[in-house]
């Protein structure tokens, strides 16, 4: 988005107006309006492209999944499918429900209060956010501990891992975080309008009002809490696959095709650990810097026409970097798809594929076993290790 060099300018024309005629005062108003309104046009591509782009990858995922999960073969993925379409659901609803309220105010000037003069809906929007920010960690957090699980003790998991506890846990995740982003509207915490005053989120420095601290260092610390327990959790199933490997390992075609689907697998969750730390740790940090500075992006608003002391650009650059935080958690909701799901279909199946054949091994072979995950569940479930 190109807001933040127009949001900026906002508030000068205030000073300069006390220090020139008003005939000069009328048309640098004028001339200001016309760059405003072009600055609206142009970024509000900026959130109907990542509206449309995570429209189509969370409905392509929801589909495979869709077709996947009616497999009579693919019992023993139900689990993981009904996470992962979760996941593509929860990013989709959060597209959907937040993205046009983004698009409604750029097209109205980025007047917030034209859309919504009474408040309401800025409260909706800190809802949407906390709710979908949050259980889509919580459920990157599921899957990881599912697929850890998997692979550390697959006896208990094919004997104990069952869809109606999956669903089970599904649901919870969803009320407990849905309950906790409602503490606002109770009076615990406070959603406001955030900088450049295009969408609304928890407030991070007003400590007068009740809670709102506890609020949202309580956001941030789930957070960081979740991406540290699915980090946590991939490196477990990394090294469990790698340790498995090496049990396999030797010249057959059996060994080689673990040696390939270790490799895929391992590529997969090192991309989703990667995606996940760009997305999130910038906001989760620099919401608790900003709490620890009681600084809240919606003071820019109010600190633009001041911003040539070295405090105002301080909290000018804050509300920045915040800006941009957001934007790249945001971008998880249109990522997600692709690191657990698309991706693996598309550019890690050519990937192997090349190795594949430079290894001089079967590609038909390859087409036959899509995870190493896979592999190790139907060999626990047979009894018997995996034969090519």
């Amino acid at each position: 988005m190109t807001t933040d060099g127009c949001d900026s300018m906002e508030g000068s024309p205030t000073i300069i107006e006390a220090m020139l005629g008003s005939n000069f005062s009328k048309s640098l108003h004028e001339s200001n309006a016309t760059k405003n309104s072009s600055c609206g046009s142009v970024s509000v591509g900026f959130p109907i492209t990542m509206m449309v782009t995570g429209m189509v990858g969370n409905t392509l995922a929801l589909i495979l999944v869709y077709i996947s999960y009616r497999k009579k073969e693919n019992k023993r993925k139900k689990s993981f499918l009904l996470c992962i379409g979760s996941l593509a659901l929860t990013d989709l609803f959060g597209q959907l429900l937040t993205s046009p309220i983004v698009i409604s105010v750029y097209r109205a000037d980025l007047k917030w209060g034209r859309i919504d003069p009474s408040g309401h809906l800025c409260a909706f929007f800190g809802v949407c956010m906390t709710t979908f920010g949050l259980c889509a960690l919580f459920l990157a957090s599921a899957m990881a501990i599912e697929r850890a699980m998997a692979i550390t003790n697959p006896h208990w998991y094919s004997n104990n891992m069952k869809t109606s506890v999956t669903k089970q846990t599904l649901a919870v995740i969803w009320c407990l975080v849905l309950l906790f982003a409602l503490l606002p509207i109770a009076g615990v915490g406070k959603y406001t309008r955030q900088w450049p005053g295009t969408w609304c989120f928890i407030s991070t420095g007003d400590r007068e009002v009740p809670g709102n601290m506890f609020f949202a260092i309580t956001f941030a610390v789930l957070g960081i809490f979740s991406l540290l327990v699915t980090l946590s959790c991939n490196v477990v199933t990394i090294r469990g696959l790698i340790i498995r490997c090496k049990t396999k390992s030797g010249t057959s075609q059996s060994s080689k095709q673990w040696e390939r689907l270790t490799t895929e697998t391992v590529i997969q969750l090192l991309g989703i650990m990667c995606v996940l730390l760009i997305c999130w740790s910038p906001l989760l940090v620099l919401m608790l810097r900003m709490i620890s500075t009681q600084v809240s992006s919606h003071e820019c608003n109010s600190t633009a026409v001041t911003s040539n002391n070295t405090s105002g650009r301080d909290i000018h650059l804050d509300c920045n970097f915040f800006l941009t935080a957001i934007r790249l958690a945001s971008l998880n909701q249109i990522l997600d798809p692709w690191v657990y799901l698309l991706l693996r279909e598309i550019l890690l199946r050519k990937f192997c594929l090349v190795a594949s054949a430079v290894s001089n091994c079967s590609v038909e072979e390859h087409k036959e076993t899509p995870t190493a995950l896979d592999a190790l569940n139907k060999s626990n479930q047979d009894g018997k290790p995996q034969s090519s």
